[in-house]
C-alpha cells in the first residue's frame, strides 16, 4: 500500500480541488492536507465508486470525490473489483505485472 496525491472536492464543486495526500498504508484510510488530518475512515466504514470524474467516497453520511495522480494503482491497492472501462483496463495490466 502507498501513499497518493490529489485533490478533493464535494460533488457539485467545480475547480481544482484541496490539495491532499491519501494514506493507504494502514486499515484505515486517511486523507490529510498540509500538516493536518481532513477525514479518517475504516475501510469496511466506506463505500467507493469509481466514477469517470474520480472516486466517490461515501462514510460517515458525506460524500467527497478524490482525483487522485494514479488512479490504476490507487484502485488496486484499495481492492476495487469494479471501474469505469477506462480505468479498468489500466487496473487490468497492474494486476497482470504483480501476477495476479
Amino acid at each position: 500500500m502507498a501513499t497518493y496525491e490529489g485533490a478533493l472536492r464535494f460533488p457539485g464543486e467545480r475547480g481544482p480541488g484541496l490539495r491532499v495526500r491519501v494514506d493507504l498504508t494502514g486499515d484505515d484510510v486517511v486523507v490529510a492536507a498540509g500538516n493536518g488530518t481532513i477525514a479518517q475512515w475504516r475501510r469496511e466504514q466506506m463505500r467507493i465508486d469509481a466514477l469517470p470524474d474520480g472516486f466517490h467516497v461515501r462514510a460517515e453520511g458525506e460524500e467527497i470525490i478524490l482525483d487522485v495522480n494514479d488512479d490504476a494503482h490507487f484502485a488496486v491497492d484499495l481492492g476495487l473489483t469494479s471501474a469505469h472501462p477506462v480505468l479498468r483496463r489500466k487496473m487490468s495490466a497492474i494486476l497482470r505485472e504483480r501476477g495476479h
